[in-house]
């Protein structure tokens, strides 16, 4: 079992969101849906070399891209997103931020959605959220929508939506 999905939502995704003035349902959903199928909330962390880091699963290929090509051309927000990563380990050990630090992975899993600069999907049409993280966060072939519905309708209660 991974971290419980109402507290991952209120404590970790809600407040990033807020602190990055970014806050929406529809992202908020977004994110605890990716959340859900790339780690089952949490349950795995590092399942092999040759995925990502974390409840988001982002690589460091991503991160360091997210950081060089998409948080250099705004530094304030780059401010903002640095403002979560550990003080020392962000300088030794800038990927292990994505595992150990959930607001930090938080806010680096939004920031790859944020630099397509595509409308984002209502937070109730599961399948356009689907979609949009297919499109926007992991558009490798082996990412399936229909997997991605089944662990949001597994792992996600429909009360999550309301909360």
């Amino acid at each position: 079992m991974g971290i419980c999905p109402q507290e991952l939502q209120h404590y970790v995704i809600r407040p990033t969101l807020e602190y990055l003035g970014e806050y929406s349902q529809n992202a908020e959903t977004l994110l605890i849906a990716t959340a859900a199928i790339e780690s089952e909330l949490g349950f795995h962390i590092k399942r092999n070399r040759t995925t990502g880091l974390g409840v988001f699963k982002i690589t460091p290929r991503i991160h360091r891209q997210i950081w060089d090509k998409y948080l250099a051309c705004h530094p304030d927000l780059a401010s903002s997103v640095r403002g979560l990563a550990s003080q020392q380990e962000f300088l030794i050990r800038p990927h292990m931020e994505l595992t150990t630090n959930l607001r930090y992975a938080t806010a680096i899993a939004w920031m790859i959605y944020r630099r397509t600069a595509s409308p984002l999907p209502d937070a109730a049409d599961i399948q356009a959220i689907a979609k949009y993280w297919r499109q926007h966060f992991h558009s490798r072939p082996q990412a399936s929508i229909q997997a991605f519905v089944e662990h949001y309708e597994r792992l996600i209660p429909p009360s999550n939506l309301a909360a």
